[in-house]
């Protein structure tokens, strides 16, 4: 490149060459090339490989990274070095805002100015050097500022207690650096546990003496992990296929429903696993709020928007993997890569995301030779899809309750108790139902079983249900399972060696048949009782009844589905089984969703605590063994099912708010329970208050918080 008098004065001024004399500026400007790049045009690109660095000569530009703006470029700049220096990926892209002429200076032209003339390049590699030491001072200063003194770290080193001793490690050291890929058992680890809370693996460490453990797949808040972070890299291949209406259905184990317009899904699986094939980066940033709204304002994401008006903080956690952003209720893996294997396959809602062979293994397939395939059954008889939660939704709809916000928002505007009102009044219509059909059959059923998962809220459905058959005169005769278990101490095992109380075996159903026998002939009967205060069994201990000509017997237990339970005692024509559990919950946005096993975990560590004695921590220990227990004793009998009731109240995590949240903070710190405990005190924070009067004697949630009118 020729030198003119208007670029060397031009360079002159550039810090990297003040050193430079004037005929040492003159030789240097030799070895550029002159590049020109039109308006608009891209000179480097974010992630490109890098070898050569650029001064303006003429012009400005426009530099950007993952879409922020970064600042202008004008006659004078340079950028580009680390590119000269490293040769790796460009870090931020440049684009001309006109017009611009470069000079260029490439690996090869500074190898040849090193060979000519070593002292040129010495100074310049001196200015170079002192450039980036100014540059690297002034962003630490202004991160300073940006922070304030709160955030700014005290000491350039940290201790953290990891692995049974401690490592001294610098200040910000990604959580990743410290903790392996995988642990003890060979399970991928997918985020931090710091000082009990989960965190992603890219954060940093700025405490002192934080305590610092893996959490893999292994555990069910691993899993949890990697299917959000599944259903955000699906979102993001939907935008970029312009599927923007997709969003994020229930939990399934080994899949997760999604619902909303879906078009091409092979296109759309395609564009999936090029999102994973390509190793994205999941990236956590700190916005504003109001910065966020205008962000899901953008993405038609009104749900997030709407969320975002009852935030507490002034500052919001996104997460993308590209353009998408999604609200961060949680830790996600660290890049899409560790998601190989995911796949779509069609369900009555819209789809299934298979989360493929990492988290199968950990749903059991097979019980007693029944296949439990979540994901089959779900397709073929659907909980989450069925025509009772399809109403549901639509009622919500129609009331204008789409979402987490929408529901707070009608909340503060006064409408608590039309909320709660129309709640219980659809579930009093569907109990209604219900007992017509029964009493439609024409006397033929002698059994009502209702069965379902843990806090599903059986007990108060089948006394509500009582109530309906005796208007259409019907008398029914209850008994609970939960009466029937075995002792405590005779109560099989799981393989994690927890007590199987889900197990069919862990009741006694050689007393329980002979006492259905024996009602079924018109004896009177002295059924059993269990105390599970004391964890005994009594097999005389509960009250005396009789099941007359014409009247209902009704059993209520989580196995009420299943065949084996009445054995010989009853033909199947003769029984109506219903199957109970919430089916609806709301969503925060298109990736979050609250799930009903999260809604039944908190309903039974409120009841739990109010009248067994048990606590927070014990519950949130004893799940993971209640959900498998489910998944192999309840959810493979669904098929037997005569119908299936939603029991989810969209009221219910406002007012077991009240509870719950204090009863978490029970949990001690470090704790294995302390993860669950501390996610499930953010679900609660995103609701509003309602207070228990609300509540009426007769509703379901009654059954977990007290005071019920069945009493």
């Amino acid at each position: 490149m020729g030198a003119s008098g208007g670029d060397l004065g031009l360079l002159a001024k550039n810090p990297l060459l003040g050193r430079l004399a004037p005929q040492e500026l003159e030789l240097f400007l030799g070895f550029l090339e002159e590049v020109c790049v039109p308006v608009g045009g891209c000179i480097v690109r974010e992630g490109e490989p890098s070898d050569a660095m650029y001064f303006v000569l003429e012009g400005t530009a426009r530099m950007d990274r993952r879409g922020i703006e970064l600042g202008g470029l004008g006659a004078g700049d340079h950028f580009g070095e680390l590119g000269l220096i490293g040769q790796g990926p460009r870090a931020a892209s440049v684009h001309a805002s006109t017009s611009v002429r470069l000079g260029l200076l490439s690996p090869v032209a500074y190898g040849q100015m090193l060979g000519t003339h070593p002292g040129i390049a010495a100074h310049f590699l001196q200015g170079l050097v002192m450039s980036l030491g100014e540059r690297l001072v002034a962003m630490t200063d202004n991160v300073g500022v940006l922070l304030r003194e709160r955030s700014v770290a005290r000491r350039t080193e940290v201790t953290v207690r990891v692995d049974g001793g401690t490592r001294v490690v610098p200040t910000g050291t990604p959580v990743s650096s410290v903790l392996p890929s995988v642990d003890s058992d060979g399970e991928l680890v997918v985020a931090g546990l710091l000082d009990g809370k989960p965190v992603s693996l890219g954060t940093g460490l700025v405490s002192e003496g934080s305590h610092l453990a893996p959490l893999s797949l292994g555990s069910w808040e691993g899993r949890a992990i990697y299917q959000r972070s599944a259903g955000l890299a699906l979102l993001e291949a939907a935008s970029e296929v312009g599927s923007v209406a997709l969003r994020m259905g229930e939990s399934l184990g080994t899949a997760r429903v999604v619902t909303g317009e879906i078009c091409q899904v092979g296109g759309l699986e395609e564009e999936l696993r090029r999102v994973v094939r390509e190793d994205r980066p999941f990236r956590e940033e700190m916005w504003t709020v109001e910065e966020a709204r205008g962000q899901f304002a953008e993405q038609g994401w009104d749900d997030a928007a709407s969320a975002l008006k009852t935030w507490r903080d002034s500052m919001v956690r996104l997460v993308s993997c590209g353009g998408l952003y999604a609200l961060g209720e949680g830790p996600l893996v660290s890049r899409t890569g560790v998601l190989e294997g995911l796949s779509l396959q069609g369900h009555g809602e819209g789809l299934l995301l298979d989360f493929g062979p990492r988290l199968r293994q950990w749903v059991p397939t097979k019980y007693r030779d029944r296949s439990v395939d979540p994901v089959e059954l779900e397709r073929v008889v659907p909980r989450f899809g069925g025509e009772m939660a399809a109403e549901h939704r639509r009622w919500l709809e129609t009331s204008g309750v789409t979402s987490v916000g929408a529901f707070n928002e009608l909340c503060i505007s006064g409408q608590v108790a039309q909320l709660t009102r129309l709640s219980e009044g659809f579930h009093e219509k569907r109990i209604g139902r219900l007992a017509d059909e029964i009493m439609a059959r024409g006397g033929r059923i002698r059994v009502v079983c209702v069965g379902g998962p843990s806090s599903s809220g059986k007990t108060t459905f089948i006394k509500r249900l009582k109530v309906q058959l005796e208007i259409n005169g019907i008398h029914p005769v209850g008994i609970s399972l939960d009466d029937y278990y075995v002792d405590r101490e005779e109560t099989g095992f799981d393989e994690d060696g927890q007590r199987d109380y889900e197990a069919l075996e862990a009741l006694d159903l050689g007393l329980l048949r002979g006492h259905l026998a024996r009602l079924l002939e018109g004896e009177s009967v002295t059924t059993a009782r269990y105390d599970f205060r004391s964890g005994r069994s009594e097999p005389q201990g509960g009250a005396e009844i009789r099941v007359g000509e014409g009247d209902v017997l009704m059993l209520e237990g989580i196995h009420g589905l299943n065949p084996e339970l009445l054995g010989p005692t009853v033909g199947r024509d003769r029984v109506f089984r219903i199957f109970v559990h919430p089916a609806t919950m709301l969503g925060l946005d298109r990736l979050n969703a609250i799930s009903v096993s999260d809604v039944r975990l908190l309903r039974r560590i409120v009841r739990d605590r109010h009248g067994r004695g048990t606590s927070a921590a014990d519950n949130i220990v004893r799940w993971a063994s209640v959900r498998r227990g489910e998944r192999r004793h309840i959810f493979p009998y669904l098929p037997f099912a005569n119908a299936v009731f939603d029991s989810s109240l969209i009221y219910e995590l406002s007012v077991l708010k009240m509870f719950a949240d204090r009863y978490l903070l029970e949990v001690p710190s470090g704790h294995a329970a302390s993860a669950t405990a501390h996610r499930l005190r953010h679900v609660l924070d995103r609701f509003v208050t309602i207070y228990t009067d609300h509540v009426p004697p007769t509703s379901i949630l009654r059954e977990f918080i007290g005071g019920s009118g069945f009493e």
